[in-house]
């Protein structure tokens, strides 16, 4: 919706991270432009700024900067450049809601602001849902024509514009508006879990936890780490009643955009975090007793495989 409220259309370019989860790009090319896909640093999983620029084209119209799994984009590169360049910014910012680059709010530096209110997320409003943010007041008008069927106002059967229905449901809204009260208090909740997921993990060599760069706080979307041997390790947890993620599939490789035909070389941080990277488990209820066991289960995974060698 936000990108097509900023017209872009078909024959335009949008630059997107090629880790992301895929409705991000699936926005772009449903307006009929292509993303054009950008590999992510392998400290934070956040887009290269200084790759970005190579890859304006004299069709590109905006950047999708995401803040993924809690980790803010260098906004401060990625807003010089778009100025450099005249190119929209819309920040894909579903899995950073409450995070902040250098005490800004993310979503609030481009024209648009994009959050997600899914189940999975820091606050939900009951299983689907979301947001878009702008501090600019036509582009917020042109916003509530598109939501709401080409009309302002509900009650009225003139429609000066053609729209859709991105309404969210009162029911929806409740609930989000009591998590919202309860933001500081998850939050909270979902840092000591990260923290004592970071102080039992210490030891074990063969895992790397992926942490906030100094220019940003952590808002945990999940606790995210790279591991020796991930697929095995995931199987492993899972025989053991632990549920994990894996990480995104690289867009460039997915099949519905082969067409593009992009070089696996341009892209090795974010194949990397495909193949090694998974998720472990941060949400509100899990006990201090549940991540001391999958803890330990990932010690005794190791610990097993080094005596079989």
């Amino acid at each position: 919706m936000a990108l097509m409220v900023l017209g872009i259309h078909k024959g335009d370019e949008v630059i997107v991270p090629d880790f992301t989860m895929i409705a991000s790009s699936n926005a772009v090319y449903l307006t009929g432009a292509k993303p054009v896909f950008v590999d992510v640093s392998k400290e934070d999983l956040t887009i290269i700024p200084e790759l970005i620029e190579k890859r304006i084209t004299p069709r590109t119209r905006a950047i999708m900067p995401v803040h993924i799994y809690g980790h803010a984009a260098d906004m401060g590169a990625i807003m010089k450049i778009a100025k450099k360049h005249d190119l929209f910014i819309v920040e894909d910012a579903c899995q950073g809601v409450g995070l902040r680059y250098k005490g800004k709010h993310v979503g609030t530096f481009g024209e648009f602001g994009c959050f997600s209110f899914f189940a999975d997320k820091i606050i939900t409003t009951g299983g689907e849902g979301g947001m878009v943010v702008t501090n600019n007041a036509k582009l917020y008008e042109e916003l509530r024509y598109f939501r709401n069927q080409g009309r302002l106002t509900s009650g009225t059967f003139i429609h000066p514009r053609i729209g859709y229905n991105f309404r969210m449901t009162d029911l929806q809204c409740a609930v989000g508006l009591a998590q919202i009260r309860q933001y500081d208090k998850i939050l909270a909740k979902r840092l000591r879990n990260c923290s004592l997921y970071e102080k039992q993990l210490e030891g074990i060599t063969q895992i790397q936890i992926i942490k906030p760069k100094s220019y940003s706080n952590f808002v945990p979307f999940r606790f995210n780490m790279f591991a020796e041997r991930a697929a095995e390790l995931m199987k492993f947890l899972e025989q053991n009643g632990i549920q994990t993620r894996g990480m995104f599939y690289p867009l460039h490789q997915q099949p519905c955009y082969m067409m593009y035909s992009y070089d696996d070389r341009d892209f090795p941080n974010t194949i990397f975090a495909y193949e090694h990277g998974l998720s472990l488990p941060v949400y509100y209820d899990l006990k201090m007793s549940d991540i001391s066991y999958i803890c330990n289960t990932i010690q005794k995974f190791y610990e097993s495989s080094t005596r079989r060698r």
